[in-house]
């Protein structure tokens, strides 16, 4: 079976897009999608920036459920649409994290690492100062804190996200290199009882693999693990479910029988 729902996308409500919610449907219409879920950017605590404004990564949810609830009824008959945020994590923002989950009644949330020790990965100066191979070590050991202070969403995001923007991307990078804090990291979301995404947006940004790798989807399936959603994290109307056929054979080539859809924060297992 194909995977028609795209469960990572960004609307004009995130502040790194300017595609409006509608022209994200319509295209999701046009496409033969059953699902598409909206998980806007809130990332507390993100670091200034200069050529950002200092809220542009904190949401303005009720704006956006408003709007989603218009759609949801205009579109019923064409299009299954959820409600879902991706939340930045970082230790020191938990407690502003956990009222915010508890906030709406999300379909889906999504823990996401762009920020690691006060600097974002997708600028070159997180790389600077100790080099890429460390750099990308301190990344996975801020995923391990973050898991460890805060449980309350559904699945990690982009385990990898900092290869994306690394000098040379996926060159000498590989599983193996990190597999004592990556399994360490597997192993937590297991016990508490997260799934991870597919992320096919790295594919856009020029990398061969999707995120995580190949090996890591391998190995979070040899660990038992069974819950993965599929997203493309598109911010425009143009790479929305990109890439899909592949990541169903990569999914299968896994191991995996299954892709999730999270409504009301319950995942619905669905044949791939």
């Amino acid at each position: 079976m194909p995977i028609t729902a795209d469960c990572h996308l960004h609307s004009s409500f995130s502040g790194d897009s300017k595609t409006t919610m509608e022209e994200m449907i319509l295209l999701g219409i046009r496409q033969g999608l059953s699902t598409i879920c909206f998980t806007e950017h809130n990332d507390f605590d993100y670091p200034e920036y200069p050529d950002l404004p200092h809220d542009y990564f904190l949401l303005n949810t009720d704006s956006y459920l408003y709007d989603l609830i218009r759609f949801r009824e205009k579109y019923r008959d064409r299009i299954r649409l959820l409600f879902g945020v991706e939340l930045g994590l970082q230790p020191q923002t938990a407690k502003a994290n956990a009222v915010f989950a508890k906030s709406h009644e999300y379909d889906f949330i999504i823990g996401s690492s762009h920020v690691c020790h006060g600097k974002d990965p997708y600028y070159p100066g997180f790389f600077e100062k100790q080099g890429r191979d460390a750099a990308i070590g301190e990344y996975f050991t801020s995923i391990l804190e973050n898991i460890r202070s805060f449980s309350d969403f559904d699945v990690y995001g982009h385990l990898d996200y900092v290869v994306r923007y690394a000098p040379g991307k996926e060159e000498g990078y590989s599983y193996e290199k990190y597999r004592d804090i990556l399994d360490r990291i597997l192993q937590l979301l297991l016990e508490k009882e997260k799934g991870i995404e597919l992320n096919t947006g790295g594919i856009k940004s020029g990398m061969r693999e999707m995120h995580p790798c190949t090996e890591i989807l391998r190995r979070y399936r040899q660990l038992g693990g069974e819950i993965i959603t599929v997203g493309s994290d598109s911010h425009d109307t143009r790479y929305i479910a990109s890439h899909f056929d592949r990541a169903a054979q990569l999914l299968t080539a896994c191991g995996f029988r299954y892709f999730c859809i999270f409504e009301k924060r319950v995942p619905e297992f669905h044949k791939i």
